[in-house]
């Protein structure tokens, strides 16, 4: 989420049809509406098109301006980046002096003015927002890739006392579990809630699914990262298991084995399991999310590979969920630098160290909560909040 808020990538879904109406250029003046006629005729008037000339030399000036001071800042940010992790290789302590102390830069000039001028004749027009793949799409994937579908539970609460007992068994405690749930899904979400289609909405803005909001690209680096301790779980299962529900475990564990076989077929890199993630292979792993045997162990797995992270480097005291949801939505190596620093160096740091400028300026809550100390209390503060939801009593009671 390994980062959530840094980490996205757009992906293909099937498109509905769209009615594109014919260039202006193309269409016979006499057919066009007379308030749409006259409004492109006063839109390509020679006063719109000085106007617009000179609001986008203002805007061009004031975004340079503005380019230059936070080009500066960013790159400050990187420099004090690169010496943090510097001196953690030498196991120098961290200091303040490590970080930039100074809030980023905000830009708070003119917006780009729009181009009144019709578009001229031939030009291409502005490509269409790649659409994001839906559970629908998931499961055409891996039908059609791997010949195989998903064992969807039967209920919500048959995923969530799977959930429980595999997160439990893997030292998960109930309020890691269901404190970044509730961060995450608002403490409603279904084990099929996605990004977008939740609380009244209606398109999806990302891939993230389940109760931890995995990417695709999160779900590819997990088969592959930790997808022999899946397979082995899976043997486990079913070794329990005896006529047809044995067969059908028989089947989903081959059809896996050739999953973690397309994920580490790419070095052990986010860039390259984002691209096997942006492709019907990628779909067809993250379809893995929805299924009742192997979900709850890529959920469990999404937030143990924080924790194994953490004391790999030597932090042994317990995570609390703020800070395990932080290392969940900036990447491991990003979130254990805030989680690691003393409270009084977290009242001062800004929350713009950890993030890269873009990801950044796209982050109303990092700009608002804007040092450590505010933007793991918000967090807290929303965790509070949502565990009374319904969906986060429910998987409270089942652990």
């Amino acid at each position: 989420m390994r980062s959530h808020v840094i980490r996205s990538g757009p992906l293909y879904l099937s498109l509905a049809l769209l009615l594109i109406a014919p260039p202006a250029a193309a269409m016979d003046a006499g057919a066009l509406p007379a308030a749409t006629a006259e409004a492109m005729a006063q839109a390509a008037s020679p006063q719109a098109i000085a106007e617009y000339r000179r609001r986008l030399a203002e805007y061009q000036e004031a975004r340079a301006a503005f380019d230059e001071e936070a080009g500066a800042y960013w790159s400050s940010i990187s420099e004090k980046r690169r010496g943090r992790n510097a001196k953690r290789r030498d196991h120098q302590p961290i200091t303040l002096d490590d970080y930039v102390l100074t809030q980023a830069p905000l830009y708070n000039g003119p917006k780009r003015p729009v181009d009144p001028s019709p578009p001229e004749p031939g030009e291409k027009p502005q490509r269409p927002r790649k659409a994001i793949p839906v559970v629908a799409d998931l499961l055409k994937a891996a039908s059609d890739v791997f010949q195989f579908v998903p064992q969807r539970p039967a209920s919500e609460i048959e995923f969530k006392r799977a959930y429980a007992r595999v997160a439990s068994a893997a030292g998960l405690t109930r309020e890691q579990a269901v404190r970044v749930y509730s961060f995450e899904t608002g403490g409603t979400g279904n084990y099929d809630v996605q990004a977008g289609i939740e609380h009244g909405g209606t398109r999806a803005i990302s891939t993230a699914m389940g109760y931890n909001q995995l990417l695709t690209t999160n779900s590819v680096e997990l088969v592959a990262e930790q997808g022999h301790e899946i397979l082995a779980a899976l043997n486990a299962k079913a070794a329990q298991l005896s006529g047809a529900p044995r067969k059908a475990m028989d089947t989903k564990i081959a059809v896996f084995k050739r999953m973690v076989a397309v994920a580490r077929s790419v070095p052990d890199e986010w860039g390259q399991h984002e691209k096997i993630g942006d492709s019907p292979q990628g779909w067809a792993i993250h379809a893995m999310v929805l299924d009742i045997d192997v979900g709850p162990l890529l959920q469990t797995h999404k937030l143990l590979t924080s924790v194994i992270f953490a004391r790999a480097k030597g932090y042994t005291r317990p995570l609390s969920a703020a800070e395990l949801e932080m290392m969940n939505l900036t990447g491991d190596g990003t979130g254990l630098d805030m989680v690691t620093m003393p409270q009084a160096m977290r009242e001062q740091v800004p929350t713009a160290n950890f993030f890269q400028r873009g990801g950044y300026e796209r982050n109303p809550v990092a700009i608002r909560h804007n040092t450590v100390a505010k933007l793991l209390a918000i967090t807290d503060s929303r965790m509070d909040g949502n565990s009374n939801q319904p969906g986060a009593k429910e998987l409270a009671s089942v652990f």
